[in-house]
């Protein structure tokens, strides 16, 4: 099972200490096979809505950065259990701030 684990904007400021701890983190799961990708997101995207066929693109940045989609982890595990593990340890290390998990559909999942 894969599942999409965002973290919100607005958090705190990162560290030294919270870079090394992330790092070791990351590196841990990489090693297992369990971390697919991960990365930070450039908080100037582009919002796309379309009605009735016709799209509409909005250009970032976006009034409240608790909005934005800050980074993201593509995780591959065998349970929900399992990436809510490995939530609760990322949260651990970051300590605070907003995030949401998401199971992924496709090829490689449910």
């Amino acid at each position: 099972m894969r599942f999409l684990m965002t973290i919100n904007g607005g958090g705190p400021t990162p560290d030294e200490q919270l870079y090394a701890e992330m790092g070791r983190f990351v590196e841990e799961l990489s090693r297992a096979g369990t971390l697919v990708a991960t990365g930070g997101l450039d908080p100037n995207g582009t919002r796309m809505s379309a009605t009735g066929g016709r799209v509409t693109f909005t250009d970032g940045p976006y009034a409240e950065s608790k909005e934005t989609i800050a980074s993201f982890a593509l995780v591959d595990v065998a349970t929900k259990g399992e990436a809510l593990a490995l939530a609760e340890r990322f949260w651990a290390i970051v300590r605070d701030g907003e995030g949401d998990m998401r199971l992924v559909y496709g090829p490689d999942g449910p």
